[in-house]
């Protein structure tokens, strides 16, 4: 077991202000190992089908309450769950559990036309363009050659046809106004909430980098904004707990761009709503809408997504 003693004091401090007491429970939760979870990819597979073959070889599968294909592996480590011929030919995908919530809110349809604006490794896109059934038009962007090539490697390994890759800085579509019907910014963060699957994000976590990348997010969402279509649906999220990257950006969006953050529920997620109040900045009230997902209340990775609506 990693030492206790490694969790920045600061970091305590900061999430005693939200969770009080609780944040003991948070910091045992950092040092639990994270749950195997896949997607089974209903492009290439129907999911009773391939629950069944995975069952037959010993797999102890149990469905992820807000995902109806997606599953926690109860008797398998991450290596054994990408070494085998079903993940090869596609069948099914590696992705945490928390990481499938952001396509569950935006929620895009065969008509649309969505943009992926950091979209590697893919995880998301895939989701996507599953739900799509391969219809309508995903852009997935991406910045770094590498990732992208993650990207587009996972995309014709899961049969996704609907989708064309971009290599662009994600800010420069604030060239493009209003294409797009759904946007996912599922945005570079301080990955606070991946810590359970890696510990080094400890050793790199520190307030200077938290504001650093909430500069970055907020530009991000000034292209998203700019792009979306009105009428238009925007999910922000990200893999961290911090609030200035979490609902200082939302509330940056709805003051900037006078996007509406409208409430979500999704069926079997434990969520808290978002806080209006951190440090000496005071947000505005709709921010409450968005979803805190801390690791103890799912047993899963910290998550915020947050859906906003371009009027």
């Amino acid at each position: 077991m990693k030492q206790k003693l490694n969790v920045p004091r600061l970091f305590r401090e900061r999430y005693r202000r939200i969770l009080g007491d609780e944040v003991k429970v948070l910091v045992d939760y950092c040092f639990k190992p994270l749950r195997k979870s896949i997607r089974i990819n209903t492009l290439k597979i129907d999911v009773d089908e391939c629950v069944k073959m995975l069952e037959s070889k010993g797999w102890e599968l149990k469905q992820v309450p807000w995902c109806s294909n997606g599953f926690w592996v109860e008797n398998r480590n991450e290596e054994q769950l990408g070494n085998t011929l079903e993940h090869f030919m596609g069948y099914y995908y590696v992705q945490e559990a928390s990481s499938m919530i952001p396509p569950i809110v935006l929620q895009p349809e065969e008509k649309d036309f969505v943009l992926d604006i950091a979209a590697a490794p893919g995880s998301k896109t895939t989701q996507m363009a599953e739900m799509m059934k391969n219809k309508g038009c995903i852009v997935a962007n991406d910045i770094q050659i590498q990732r992208i090539k993650v990207l587009r490697f996972n995309l014709e390994k899961l049969g996704v046809i609907n989708t064309v890759v971009t290599r662009m800085d994600g800010r420069k579509f604030i060239k493009f106004k209003e294409r797009f019907d759904k946007v996912l910014v599922d945005a570079p963060c301080s990955s606070e909430g991946i810590m359970r699957k890696d510990w080094k994000a400890f050793s790199r976590w520190n307030i200077k980098f938290i504001k650093e990348m909430a500069k970055l997010q907020k530009k991000l969402v000034d292209a998203a904004a700019v792009t979306l279509k009105r009428g238009g649906v925007m999910v922000y999220s990200t893999c961290t707990m911090s609030p200035e990257e979490n609902e200082a950006v939302v509330d940056y969006a709805v003051k900037k761009h006078g996007l509406v953050v409208e409430k979500v529920k999704v069926k079997g997620l434990k969520a808290r709503h978002g806080i209006t109040e951190w440090e000496s900045q005071q947000f505005d009230e709709s921010v409450r809408n968005c979803l805190r997902i801390w690791p103890q209340d799912n047993d899963s990775e910290g998550f915020f997504v947050a859906k906003l609506r371009k009027e």
